[in-house]
């Protein structure tokens, strides 16, 4: 049985069950990097605070780099009776360098430290999501550049209701990944505050720098409360958050393309990388890719949830249920940017059926909003509009006809304001060039858009 470091107040050693259910060192060991880059700024804080000499200070950051480089190169054994990635180090470095390794430790908490690490370690996976993020929105808009007069049945319902520009359509998705990046670098404000040198609880009393450690490790500032500084978890929660707002986007971009791939309608052609086959049926082509980022969002929006109900009824300060953590944050900021990765290369290679598209516009009446349109333009008022185009619908449907195979002769028997021009209104295309509207489906909106666009891109990879 190791020798823990609160072993003094202990009268016998910890139940091997005990050992087993509260290790966390087969979680919290990928923080390895943080751990090892918070103690030498710790280290280095002592040095200059005159609390352990240069030269110990030397020692500690000397053997903390061998130690990482040996976890990089697969030659360390993390021990699971140490019970986390914080003891397992600091004993290796205290076999390694001797008894100044015992002075790392002056004026720090295993608690402030953890909240440190795990920090450290979000504040750089957000900036990795946020990174892939951009790459995205650069997909959606390298696709959408090449389908401004790609025409599409916009749907509610999933039933065709107006036409829309492609290019449109994947630009609102532009729209929700602008957002997530939004979120991103404000979640990033809260997230870069250093919790070091708070100790356990209530601060320390010996004379430390904290301005010096945030600084060294990136972080905005300190923490101003220690109790606060320990045990907030909100950042944790908040990066789950905002993992899930991505999720939720993808997914529903995971779903359209689901159902654009589906042969009843076969809008789009997927690539072969980012598709499986079947192991029976020779013909398939799986959209896998899709279906699983449709599916591990569920799992994302879990860990929000289990972090917020881990939360809840927490008393400051420190409560070892926050050691429960961990593991939905990884798991959501891995699932989120692995997802923006693939979907990244799913939109890339992706390419509409133009032919198919066009005969989709045919169907569904898609253009009825239009004749509507049409009539109020020529003084109709909008609902008795609204109610002629349905009867006309409804006449068409009874005869299986679509509104541009009536005769004038017919259309006047529901009202004598129809006039020849009504079957140029009816066209898709120009159906899309009247919505001129601000934000509108107008092909010249859509070019705008995209200059827009563009130019929110590289103001973001400028400010990164």
């Amino acid at each position: 049985m190791k020798d823990k470091p609160w072993s003094g107040r202990f009268t016998e050693g910890t139940d091997a069950l005990v050992e087993a259910f509260t290790a966390s060192v087969d979680v919290d060991a990928r923080l390895y990097l943080e751990d090892i880059e918070g103690s030498i700024a710790h280290a280095r804080m002592l040095s200059s605070c005159g609390l352990i000499t240069p030269a110990e200070a030397d020692d500690i950051v000397k053997g903390l780099r061998s130690i990482r480089q040996d976890i990089e190169e697969g030659a360390f054994t993390f021990d699971p009776a140490l019970e986390d990635v914080h003891m397992n180090i600091e004993t290796e470095l205290t076999r390694r360098i001797g008894e100044t390794g015992k002075k790392l430790h002056t004026a720090r908490s295993r608690n402030d430290q953890v909240a440190t690490d795990l920090r450290l370690h979000a504040g750089k996976a957000l900036r990795d999501l946020a990174a892939g993020l951009r790459a995205f929105m650069a997909a959606l808009l390298d696709k959408a550049s090449g389908h401004v007069d790609t025409i599409i049945p916009g749907m509610t319902h999933l039933q065709h209701a107006q036409p829309v520009s492609l290019a449109h359509h994947l630009l609102a998705y532009f729209e929700m990944a602008l957002r997530d990046h939004q979120r991103i670098v404000e979640a990033l404000r809260r997230v870069e505050v250093s919790p070091l040198g708070s100790a356990a609880l209530a601060g320390t009393p010996h004379p430390i720098d904290r301005r010096f450690t945030a600084d060294a490790l990136g972080f905005s500032m300190p923490a101003r409360n220690s109790l606060d500084a320990v045990s907030d978890r909100d950042f944790a929660c908040e990066t789950a958050f905002v993992c899930s707002m991505v999720m939720m986007h993808l997914s529903r971009l995971a779903e359209e393309i689901i159902i654009w791939n589906a042969q009843p309608f076969s809008f789009v052609d997927l690539p072969d990388a980012f598709c499986t086959g079947s192991s029976i049926m020779p013909q398939k082509k799986n959209p896998d890719v899709a279906e699983l980022v449709r599916g591990r969002t569920g799992g994302v929006f879990g860990n929000l949830v289990a972090l917020l109900a881990m939360m809840k009824g927490l008393p400051l300060a420190y409560n070892r249920d926050m050691q429960e953590d961990k593991k939905p944050l990884f798991e959501c900021l891995d699932t989120a940017l692995a997802s923006v990765r693939v979907m990244t290369g799913l939109i890339s290679g992706m390419n509409p059926n133009r032919e198919i598209l066009e005969r989709s516009l045919r169907d569904g009446f898609i253009t009825a909003t239009d004749m509507a349109d049409y009539l109020t333009a020529k003084g109709m008022p909008f609902r008795d509009a609204h109610r002629v185009t349905g009867e006309i619908v409804a006449h068409c449907m009874s005869r299986g006809k679509g509104l541009v195979d009536l005769e004038l002769d017919e259309l006047k028997g529901f009202s004598v304001l129809f006039e020849q021009d009504i079957f140029a209104a009816l066209d898709p295309a120009v159906s899309v060039d009247r919505r001129k509207s601000l934000g509108g489906t107008a092909r010249d909106n859509v070019r705008s858009a995209l200059t827009e666009a563009r130019a929110f891109l590289e103001a973001l990879t400028h400010e990164k």
